[in-house]
């Protein structure tokens, strides 16, 4: 059974959503991500996607703060990511409650760092971001377009060891225009032990059940539950039944 994650990104301290990364077009969905949270955790979900993105444009961690209030007043399970680029960035998100984290600007920008990281703190705790657009991977909160094409940054890293892959396609990020399953099911043909995470587009329990029928591990998602897109009923039983 595919792996239901709902997502949370910050700015300012607040719960938001974004429009194919474009920080100028910005919804504010709840003042304090706390409480969203909380409603998550008591709709029986166990894991929780935080995005911090005033870190990704910053490059370095900047909500360490409201993370830790994350980690602290809930049970969820929290991969965390967005900024961390240096030693200290991913040990603030460690030290403030992040079971696992998402890199991957680093990855790209300064492979030997990532490697470095996915050997000391192992590959259970950390989550490879292959944020694509056109093929190419992005970086720096989006901002960036690298000239490394997907599957060849993937077997780069799988071959170290890599065995968690948060992808995203940013032109299906935050549009509820359904989700890049094609674009997912190429990643599992070409490494099925993979444990993929896919991300963006997700407009209801449809897409969730095409994304379940293709063989997709996990996904994360956001907007469609804050817009009410998807029912809520039906988002209790499906995480009953993973209990």
């Amino acid at each position: 059974m595919i792996e239901l994650i709902p997502a949370i990104d910050i700015i300012d301290g607040k719960c938001v959503r974004l429009t194919k990364g474009d920080y100028a077009q910005k919804t504010v969905y709840a003042e304090d991500p706390i409480e969203m949270a909380l409603r998550f955790e008591e709709l029986g979900f166990r894991r929780l996607h935080v995005v911090d993105l005033d870190g990704a444009k910053s490059r370095h961690i900047v909500n360490s703060v409201v993370l830790n209030k994350l980690a602290s007043q809930t049970h969820l399970a929290i991969d965390f990511g967005g900024g961390i680029k240096t030693d200290e960035d991913i040990m603030a998100a460690f030290d403030n409650g992040a079971q696992m984290v998402t890199v991957g600007s680093v990855a790209v920008t300064h492979p030997e760092r990532f490697a470095q990281w996915l050997e000391k703190y192992g590959a259970e705790k950390m989550i490879l971001g292959a944020d694509v657009r056109d093929g190419l991977i992005s970086i720096n909160g989006w901002k960036e377009d690298s000239t490394e094409q997907l599957l060849p940054f993937l077997k780069r890293y799988v071959d170290m060891g890599v065995k968690n892959v948060l992808c995203t396609d940013i032109s299906k990020d935050g549009t509820l225009a359904g989700p890049a399953t094609l674009l997912y099911q190429e990643v599992m043909a070409a490494y099925p032990t993979l444990n993929l995470i896919a991300s963006g587009g997700v407009s209801s329990i449809g897409d969730i059940e095409e994304l379940e029928s293709a063989g997709i591990p996990s996904v994360v998602f956001g907007k469609a539950i804050y817009e009410g897109r998807i029912d809520m009923k039906e988002l209790i039983n499906r995480t009953k039944k993973q209990s």
